[in-house]
């Protein structure tokens, strides 16, 4: 059977308080793994109203009830309301979290900034948002972080070379279907493979299918390695039993659940494809994302 490797991505300081705690109960009553991605800086997600701009904005919006998930104050800060800052105000449940066993990385220093603006950014403006993240990692774990995982898959031509420059072993930054060692950097990316719960949920060309029996129905025919992408502030929420009841059929199903961390270790990096990163896009998902691009052939 496959291994699926749970990459849980921590957005905001509702979901560090929150449902993170309850993922990290869950993934600790069933003794499954799981890497947490935290994003470290201010909480600004009420500025992400610039996305309505977005071709499928409204469309996730009307399938998720994003108020429901995220809860209005959350869609304030930034804009009415002064945008918490995640990685002072909430060290003692990021510690709590890594305490239990649980693998630790960043995800991003702001995430509405990274993820609305790292795609044209230049080379310091990048160097610079994943250095805040970067600092307040140690500054709440006492040491540097190894993984990293892109806030919203976005990213530029930059970023593989600055998590190299930062000692960052492997990263989760792109969507694709396997893990490759991008061109222009030896940082092993362990790209997203499933699609998300959220991508999922009331997609019409799905039919009415539940989104869990669809994915199940995915690792199933396929006998591929997967990594699966989670959100705090989902999972760990209103989606929590729609999780359980996913950990449970795959663990029965004969999966081997594991972190990042364990993934990495089980792969030689000098076998992997080495493959460009480009623009593209995921059914379910609105604009344009970091994919896997087409394998280069080694000079």
């Amino acid at each position: 059977m496959a291994v699926i490797a749970l990459k849980i991505d921590v957005d905001t300081w509702r979901g560090t308080r929150e449902g993170a705690l309850r993922l990290a109960e869950l993934l600790q009553r069933l003794a499954v793994p799981a890497t947490f991605l935290f994003s470290l800086g201010p909480d600004n997600t009420g500025r992400a109203i610039r996305r309505v701009f977005r071709r499928g904005f409204f469309g996730k919006v009307k399938r998720t009830s994003v108020v429901q998930h995220y809860g209005l104050k959350t869609l304030l800060y930034g804009v009415l309301l002064p945008g918490p800052h995640i990685g002072r105000s909430c060290a003692v449940q990021m510690r709590a979290i890594a305490a239990q066993g649980f693998e630790a990385g960043v995800h991003t220093w702001d995430h509405v900034r990274w993820q609305d603006g790292v795609s044209r950014a230049p080379l310091e403006w990048t160097r610079r948002e994943l250095a805040r993240a970067h600092e307040q990692f140690e500054a709440v774990f006492g040491r540097a972080p190894e993984v990293h995982g892109a806030a919203g898959w976005q990213m530029n031509g930059f970023v593989p070379g600055l998590e190299a420059q930062m000692g960052f072993r492997y990263a989760s930054d792109t969507r694709g279907t396997g893990p490759f060692m991008p061109v222009t950097a030896p940082v092993m990316q362990l790209p997203t493979t499933l699609p998300t719960l959220d991508e999922l949920i009331g997609r019409e060309d799905l039919a009415g299918v539940d989104p869990v029996d669809h994915l199940l129905s995915l690792t199933a025919q396929d006998a591929r390695d997967q990594v699966f992408t989670l959100h705090a502030e989902l999972e760990g929420g209103v989606y929590l039993g729609a999780f359980e009841r996913l950990l449970r059929a795959w663990r029965d199903a004969g999966h081997t659940l594991i972190d990042l961390g364990g993934y990495a270790r089980r792969l030689d990096r000098e076998v992997l494809p080495r493959c460009t990163i480009e623009a593209g896009t995921v059914p379910g998902r609105a604009g344009l994302l970091a994919v896997q691009g087409s394998p280069v052939a080694a000079t």
